[in-house]
């Protein structure tokens, strides 16, 4: 009997220095908000509780309906939604975001957005995630993921604690560009042979800053914009989940995320 030679091991490519990938997590990785799911995470651990937030959500949708938001107002309602960890140490909340990565996120990640950031890391490339989720849960994040690294939101710290407030602005729109920008300099990419990858037109200016340019499960802002542009779009939602996504994008990275903030300093008065 003649047996069959073993197919020879693909080796791994060679590491592609200049070029990489830079995908938004929120709807774009990841099905819904990071913020999302870490709130319910933390309700459940009794860091707050439903009723807290009861009073507080429909105003933040007001708002964020209204169309009045500006930088200073994200800024604002984002360092609100830090201030519930202030008194927190790090490492209590790195082992929290663990947890909950476990139970709320994991079964989130979008299988093809996933596979586009294989194809990347088989490349040689590296591959980052660019979001204003807390630096904390997207480095997490990435590293499930088996990812390069993460930017993100950082929140300041002292002595290990969390004091509630931010460092340097929130990583958002334009803010994700400079982000991107700064981060090849450092590593010597060269942006025209880099992609990235997201589902908002929040995100035109780091779409707009590399070669390739992907929407994926883009909202409609992005898909008019991608359309003009002749940049390719990837959606992996159907039917009435493509027409529910965008709710807890809204609720978790906006609302619900000022919502919450809101809700602890109502209970601290």
């Amino acid at each position: 009997m003649v047996s069959e030679a073993a197919e020879p091991a693909v080796p791994p490519a060679p590491p592609d220095l200049t070029a990489a990938a830079f995908f938004d997590v929120d709807n774009t990785m990841m099905m819904g908000a990071s913020i999302f799911y870490f709130a319910r995470g933390l309700a459940a651990r009794k860091f707050f509780t439903s009723s807290d937030l009861a009073g507080f959500v429909w105003g933040q949708i007001k708002f964020r309906l209204g169309g009045r938001e500006n930088k200073e107002d994200i800024k604002t309602h984002r360092e609100r939604a830090l201030s519930f960890v202030a008194g927190r140490t790090v490492a209590e909340l790195t082992s929290i975001s663990e947890e909950i990565y476990d139970e709320l996120m994991a079964d989130k990640i979008w299988s093809g957005t996933r596979a586009l950031a294989q194809m990347h890391l088989d490349a040689g490339q590296r591959v980052w995630l660019v979001t204003a989720t807390p630096i904390e849960l997207a480095a997490i994040i990435s590293r499930r993921l088996g990812l390069t690294g993460a930017l993100g939101t950082v929140a300041e710290t002292r002595d290990g604690v969390y004091t509630g407030r931010l460092v340097g602005d929130l990583l958002h729109g334009r803010a994700k560009a400079h982000a991107v920008r700064a981060l090849a300099s450092r590593e010597g990419l060269n942006l025209k042979r880099c992609t990235a990858y997201s589902d908002s037109a929040n995100d035109i200016p780091m779409l707009s800053a590399v070669g390739t340019a992907v929407a994926v499960n883009p909202d409609g802002g992005l898909r008019d914009v991608a359309r003009a542009r002749g940049w390719e779009i990837r959606d992996f939602r159907t039917g009435r989940k493509a027409a529910k996504i965008g709710v807890p994008s809204v609720l978790g990275a906006g609302a619900l995320a000022g919502a919450v903030a809101a809700g602890m300093a109502y209970r601290r008065r």
